[in-house]
């Protein structure tokens, strides 16, 4: 692991962005929550959650991290059609939050393809990326 210890501790955000594209038909199912593995948004939202604060597990060097928030947030968007999940990860440390907010994005995208996959198999995982990300040496970075 890169070595953080004589980096100055600062408020650290980053958000990240994926979409879940799928067919109309799908898009409905989850959307009237008939799917029969429950309710797709909540179940993914909770599982992007958990998989942010479990980041330095699942990427070898990531440092484990103290997390203030994590927030997923999952739209149903009729244009794609698909799910648009926003994740938005803070911290106060001495490194930043990126590979957190990304986890969580593409935890959530693999839950919403998982609970919709006997409806569809041909769902395609989408655009996931780093919007934005404020504090630390490097300075802010926004890429909407």
């Amino acid at each position: 692991m890169v070595d953080v210890g004589d980096k100055p501790v600062t408020n650290r955000v980053a958000v990240a962005k994926g979409e879940v594209h799928m067919t109309r038909a799908t898009f409905d199912l989850i959307r009237d929550g008939q799917m029969k593995k429950g309710d797709v948004l909540t179940i993914a939202q909770i599982a992007g959650i958990s998989a942010a604060k479990r980041t330095s597990e699942l990427i070898p060097l990531a440092h484990a991290l103290a997390l203030s928030k994590v927030d997923v947030d999952l739209v149903l968007d009729e244009s794609l059609p698909g799910v648009v999940i926003t994740a938005t990860v803070k911290t106060s440390g001495q490194t930043g939050v990126e590979m957190e907010a990304l986890t969580a994005v593409c935890v959530a995208a693999l839950t919403v393809y998982d609970m919709a996959k006997a409806a569809e198999k041909t769902m395609r995982i989408q655009n996931i990326r780093l919007v934005e990300k404020r504090g630390g040496q490097s300075g802010d970075v926004l890429n909407e």
